[in-house]
Parts: C-alpha cells; sequence; structure tokens
C-alpha cells in the first residue's frame, strides 16, 4: 500500500501542504478535490461541514466567521462532552479554532484552552480568529501530535476532530494523550473508523491518505490502541455509518482494481464498512470537580 512506503516525514509533509492550502491565500491547490476528509470538492466544503457534523446554530453564532468557514472536522467533539469552568482543555489539531473556541466558552476566564496544529497556516489563521474573536484564555501552538509541546498532567480534556486519522503513528499519539492527561482526566475526539473487511487496495492511494481512508484504523484497533496507551474506559458511544453518497467523496479518485468494475460497484461492495464514531474514556486516577474529563472520540 503506498501509505506504507512513503516515509511518515513524507506522509506529514503531503497532509501540511494540502491542508495548508485550504487556508492559505491563494486558495486550495489542486490536489484538494473530492478526496479530502471534509467529503466534498474544496471550492465548496468551506462551511458546509458543520451543518452535518453536529453543531447547533446557538453553538456557532457567536464565534468569528473564519472559524467556522474554515472548519474542516467530521463532528463535534465536545457534543455531550462535561467539560466545566476553570478545566484545561488540548484540542489536538485545532485548524482554525472552532472548536477551541466553543471550548474556551465553556471553560470560561479561569479557564485555559490549547489549541495543537502542525500547519503553520492553521495557527497563522487561528490566532487572528482568537484576536478577532477576543478569545484570551486561547493559545495556539505549532507542533505535532506525537510528540506534543505540552506539559505532563497538565490538561483536564483532550479533544480532536477528524485529525489522529492523520497520523502515520497511532500508538505514539494515544500515548502522548495519557501522558498530557491529568489523573482522572476525559477525551473528546472525531474521527474516522473503518470496518474490518474494507478492501485493501481502496486505502492504497495518498490522495485517500489524506482524505482519511488509507490512515484510519479499523474500530477494534483504535480503541486497543486507546487501552494499549493505558486509558480506560474506552468505548464507542455511536456510531454515523455512510451511505453511497458520502462515500463517494472519500474514493472518487480512487484507482479501481479493474477495467471492468465501475465506481458504483465499489461504492456498493464498500458501503457500511466506512464511519464516524463517537468514543469516549478516561485516565485512570481519581476524579473531582476540578478535573472532570469526558474523552468523546466522534469517529465519522
Amino acid at each position: 500500500m503506498i501509505h506504507e512506503t512513503l516515509t511518515d516525514q513524507e506522509i506529514k509533509g503531503e497532509v501540511k501542504r494540502r491542508y495548508g492550502s485550504l487556508v492559505s491565500s491563494e486558495g486550495p491547490s489542486s490536489c484538494c478535490g473530492p478526496d479530502s476528509c471534509c467529503l466534498e470538492p474544496a471550492d465548496t466544503m468551506k462551511g458546509n461541514l458543520v451543518k452535518s457534523a453536529g453543531y447547533s446554530n446557538d453553538e456557532l453564532k457567536n464565534l468569528p466567521a473564519e472559524s467556522v468557514e474554515n472548519s474542516f472536522g467530521c463532528g463535534n467533539p465536545l457534543a455531550f462532552a462535561g467539560v466545566q469552568r476553570g478545566h484545561t482543555v488540548l484540542d489536538i489539531g485545532s485548524g482554525a479554532g472552532i472548536d477551541c473556541f466553543l471550548a474556551a466558552e465553556r471553560v470560561g476566564d479561569t479557564g485555559k484552552v490549547i489549541g495543537l496544529d502542525m500547519t503553520p497556516e492553521m495557527i497563522e489563521k487561528a490566532r487572528a480568529n482568537a484576536q478577532a474573536g477576543g478569545f484570551s484564555q486561547v493559545e495556539f501552538r505549532l507542533g505535532e501530535a506525537e510528540d506534543m509541546p505540552v506539559q505532563d498532567h497538565s490538561v483536564d480534556w483532550v479533544i480532536s476532530n477528524c485529525v489522529i486519522n492523520l497520523s502515520p503513528d497511532k500508538p505514539k499519539v494515544f500515548r502522548e494523550i495519557a501522558r498530557v492527561l491529568k489523573s482522572g482526566g476525559r477525551f473528546s475526539i472525531s474521527d474516522i473508523v473503518l470496518g474490518d473487511d474494507l478492501p485493501d487496495w481502496v486505502t492504497d492511494s495518498i490522495y485517500a491518505y489524506t482524505g482519511c481512508v488509507a490512515g484510519a484504523l479499523k474500530e477494534r484497533e483504535y480503541l486497543h490502541g486507546l487501552r494499549q496507551a493505558g486509558l480506560t474506559g474506552v468505548e464507542v458511544a455511536s456510531r454515523i455509518v455512510y451511505d453511497q453518497s458520502a462515500l463517494k467523496a472519500f474514493v472518487g479518485n480512487v484507482k479501481l482494481p479493474s477495467e471492468n468494475m465501475r465506481l458504483d460497484d465499489l461504492l456498493t461492495e464498500i458501503e457500511g464498512k466506512i464511519w464516524s464514531a463517537k468514543i469516549r474514556g478516561q485516565k485512570s486516577g481519581s476524579t473531582s470537580v476540578s478535573s472532570k474529563w469526558q474523552f468523546l472520540v466522534q469517529i465519522r
């Protein structure tokens, strides 16, 4: 498979290039098309994802417009989460900042939100959005999920929105989550997962990788990885299984294994095998009012 022949840095470089182009002044690069993680062509997806990702109008109405327009996640990791006033929240792959700003409204002026992203263009956009929205308790840091510039045992919540699937070293990301969480802390993440019977060749493309397919784990592997990192209570709270119209955006550019196979045949074969899941868990330890963590992983 292609993503197995690329180095970790090559994969990260491709992801940076493609997602950076989505918010650059020059606009999306030609490679950012319907195979992107956002499920829509780059020229039409801006601002549309929040409509199907679980965000309410009340949540979005007070946010900087560009943080909503440049939201490319696959869920609302704060939905049904127990983030409270005074908490410290870390958002892995914070993008333009939409989830950070929603978290800021919950933690208040006594709390803190850290947005982490490896794409300089996203960090620049997010910082501008924070200034425009007056979110003084939000800080954005440039860094990678596999080696987060965050102190040990320093955050109450970890959230993430369709980002971990893009990492070439997910076990390391899971260990980093366990490292930065306080004892008793919880997590809330949105991401893509795969069924056990998804054909391997479907993921054999760098375009699919940055589109969240080739990089995504099978659901059971994802949950096992979190548990292996020392996190407990890991479970899938809900699933949204994609129909053929949604799946077409994932695999529309995938090379078919046979000249006799049509795209419609492929969509029929993989329907029900790629989905978004909401997962939750925590780091072992006592949970108090001041360190209440809920890690809801929403996977497409």
